[in-house]
C-alpha cells in the first residue's frame, strides 16, 4: 500500500516538485506592454492531449511561486488565486494565453504557463517589460532675468509619469549645453512615486550669460525608452532677459539741433546702452560746471542765442561715461532804415538799408507792391514812380519757420506842374487843348476861357498814374481866347494859360472857300469846253462819211471794168 500512490498524489507531488524546481524548456520570452493596456501573454507550449489543467503563476524575487489562474481541461472551468493586485484583472482563454487588464509597473514580473498532464509538467516562462511615455518636457521656475558675467539658476526642466527613467538634456539655440565648470552646471535628479512606481525626473540649469545670449532660445529634452527603441520630447522655448550693464552713453536733441531757432524749446535725452537702460543721468549746461541730476529727459524752455554751446550727460555713478554735443541757437535780426510810413519830396535822395544779423548766411528778398525786385532799391533823385510798399524780407533755408520781414511805404509828393500843348484838326476847324499836371497828392484841374468861344465837348481826363495825368479840351473859337489850366493839391495851387487865335482859322477857312469856287468854275468851264468839241466832232462825221461812201462806189466800178479789159485780151 505505502509503494501505490493515488493520482491525485502523484499531482500534488509534481506540482510541488515543479514550483520548487524550473525545468529545463523553452528560452526567455519577452512580452512589452504600455502602461495602461492589456498585457497579453499566450502559454507558448503545445497543448498535451492528456492535458489535465492549465495554471499560471508568477515568481516573487525571493523565486518563491504565486499561483493566479487556473483552467481545468476536462470540467472546462476557470479560476483565479485570491491575489489581491490582481483582483478582477485577470483573463484565462481556452488556449491557456492569460490577458491582464491596465498594466501597471509592478507587472514587471516573471510569469510562467504550466500545463500538467498525470505524467508530466511543462512550463513556459514569459518576463514582462512595462513602459510608460513621460509629459513633455516643462522648463519651470524660470529665472526672470540674467545677468552677464553672473552664474545664475537659468530655471528647472521636469519631465513627470516616465518608467522606467528617462534623461534630460539642455541646449542653447539648439546646441547640446555640456557641463562647464564656472559657466554651465546641470543638475540632474529623479524620484518614483510609491503608488505608481513611475518616475520624475528633474535638471536644474545654472548659467552665465553674456550679451551673445540676447534673444537666444533656450530648450531641454527628455530621452525615454520604448520597446521600439529611445524616442525623445522636446520642451517648448524659453527666451531670458539679458541683464548687461552700459557700456556707451549717448545723447540725443529734440527737435534735431540743426534746425533749433530762437523760442524753441529743447529736449535733451539721454541714452544709455545697457539693459535695464539707466533710469537717471547727470546733465551738464553750457557755462555751468555743476552737473543737474534728472531722468533720462532734461527740457530747455523759450531758447535764446546764448544757449549755443556744447551739451554733456553721464551716468549717475560712472561720470567717465559721458556723451557729448553741440548746439547751436539759430537766430534772425532784420533792421530796415528807414522803416513804416515815409513822406518824402520829389528830386528827394533816400538812402535805404536793410541790415541782416544771423548765425549763418541768410537769403535777402526785396519785394515792391508783392512784386520781387532785382535789386535792393536805391534813391538818388525820388521820382513819383518810386512810391510804393517796400518789404525786405529774409529767412533761413536750413531752419523751417525763420523769417523776418520790415516794410517801408514810401510817399512821394510833389507840387502841381502844368505844361499846355495845343492841337489843330486838319480841318482847321477845331482846336485840342491838352493840360498835362503832375504832383502828389493828385491836383484837380479847372479848366477857364477868357473871350468867346464854344466849348465842343466835355473835358476828358486821363488816368492818373505815377503822378502824372493830363485834361484836354476841344474849342472852335471865333475870335481870339485864351484857355488856363488850374491844377491844386494840398502842397500848392499852379496856374497856366495858352491864347488861342481866331484869325488863323479864319484865314484857312476862307483859303479853303475860295479853293473850293475856282475849282468848280474851273469844273464848269471844262464841262462847256468837252461839249463843244462834241458838237463839231459829230457834224463833222457825218460830212466825212458821205465822201466816203461814194469813193468806196467808184471804185467797185473800176475793179469791174478792169477784169473785162482781161477777158477781152485773152
Amino acid at each position: 500500500m505505502a509503494s501505490e500512490a493515488t493520482p491525485s498524489c502523484r499531482l500534488v507531488f509534481c506540482l510541488l516538485i515543479s514550483a520548487a524546481v524550473l525545468r529545463p524548456g523553452l528560452g526567455w520570452y519577452t512580452v512589452n506592454s504600455a502602461y495602461g493596456d492589456t498585457i497579453i501573454m499566450p502559454c507558448r507550449l503545445d497543448v498535451p492531449q492528456n492535458l489535465m489543467f492549465g495554471k499560471w503563476k508568477y515568481e516573487k524575487p525571493d523565486g518563491s511561486p504565486v499561483f493566479i489562474a487556473f483552467r481545468s481541461s476536462t470540467k472546462k472551468s476557470v479560476q483565479y488565486d485570491d491575489v489581491p493586485e490582481y483582483k478582477d484583472r485577470l483573463n484565462l482563454s481556452e488556449n491557456y494565453t492569460l490577458s491582464i487588464s491596465n498594466a501597471k509597473i509592478s507587472d514587471e514580473k516573471r510569469f510562467v504557463c504550466m500545463l500538467v498532464t498525470e505524467d508530466n509538467v511543462f512550463e513556459a516562462p514569459t518576463v514582462v517589460k512595462v513602459f510608460k511615455q513621460p509629459s513633455q518636457p516643462e522648463i519651470v521656475n524660470k529665472a526672470p532675468f540674467l545677468e552677464t558675467e553672473q552664474l545664475k539658476k537659468l530655471g528647472d526642466c521636469i519631465s513627470k509619469d516616465s518608467y522606467p527613467e528617462g534623461n534630460i538634456t539642455w541646449y542653447r539655440s539648439g546646441k547640446v549645453l555640456q557641463p562647464l565648470e564656472g559657466a554651465v552646471v546641470i543638475i540632474f535628479k529623479k524620484e518614483m512615486d510609491p503608488v505608481t512606481q513611475l518616475y520624475t525626473m528633474t535638471s536644474s540649469l545654472e548659467y552665465k550669460t553674456s550679451k551673445a545670449d540676447i534673444q537666444m532660445p533656450f530648450t531641454c529634452s527628455v530621452t525615454y525608452y520604448e520597446p521600439s527603441g529611445q524616442k525623445i520630447i522636446q520642451s517648448e522655448q524659453a527666451i531670458f532677459d539679458i541683464y548687461y550693464p552700459t557700456e556707451q552713453v549717448t545723447i540725443q536733441v529734440l527737435p534735431p539741433k540743426n534746425a533749433i531757432k530762437e523760442g524753441d524749446n529743447i529736449t535733451l535725452k539721454c541714452l544709455g546702452n545697457g539693459n535695464p537702460p539707466p533710469e537717471e543721468f547727470m546733465f551738464y549746461l553750457p557755462g555751468q560746471p555743476e552737473g543737474i541730476r534728472s531722468s533720462n529727459t532734461y527740457i530747455l524752455t523759450d531758447v535764446k542765442r546764448n544757449a549755443t554751446g556744447d551739451y554733456k550727460c553721464s551716468l549717475i555713478d560712472k561720470k567717465s561715461m559721458m556723451a557729448s554735443t553741440t548746439i547751436t541757437v539759430h537766430f534772425l535780426d532784420l533792421s530796415l532804415n528807414p522803416s513804416g510810413e515815409v513822406t518824402m519830396q520829389i528830386g528827394d535822395s533816400l538812402p535805404v538799408s536793410c541790415t541782416i544779423s544771423a548765425s549763418r548766411n541768410a537769403t535777402v528778398v526785396w519785394m515792391k507792391d508783392n512784386i520781387r525786385l532785382r535789386s535792393s532799391p536805391s534813391f538818388s533823385s525820388l521820382h513819383y514812380q518810386d512810391a510804393g510798399n517796400y518789404v525786405c524780407e529774409t529767412a533761413l533755408q536750413e531752419v523751417e519757420g525763420l523769417k523776418k520781414r520790415e516794410s517801408l511805404t514810401l510817399i512821394v509828393e510833389g507840387k502841381p506842374q502844368i505844361k499846355m500843348t495845343k492841337k489843330t484838326d486838319p480841318s482847321g476847324l477845331s482846336k485840342t487843348i491838352i493840360c498835362h499836371v503832375e504832383g502828389f497828392p493828385k491836383p484837380a484841374i479847372q479848366w477857364t476861357i477868357t473871350g468867346s468861344g464854344n466849348v465842343i465837348n466835355q473835358t476828358e481826363e486821363s488816368p492818373y498814374i505815377n503822378g502824372r495825368y493830363y485834361s484836354k479840351i476841344i474849342i472852335s473859337p471865333e475870335e481870339n481866347v485864351t484857355l488856363t489850366c488850374t491844377a491844386e493839391n494840398q502842397l500848392e495851387r499852379t496856374v497856366n494859360s495858352l491864347n488861342i487865335s481866331a484869325n488863323e482859322n479864319r484865314e484857312k477857312v476862307n483859303d479853303q472857300a475860295k479853293l473850293i469856287v475856282g475849282i468848280v468854275v474851273g469844273l464848269l468851264l471844262a464841262a462847256l469846253v468837252a461839249g463843244v468839241v462834241y458838237w463839231l466832232y459829230m457834224k463833222k462825221s457825218k460830212t466825212a462819211s458821205k465822201h466816203v461812201n461814194k469813193d468806196l462806189g467808184n471804185m467797185e466800178e473800176n475793179k469791174k471794168l478792169e477784169e473785162n479789159n482781161h477777158k477781152t485780151e485773152a
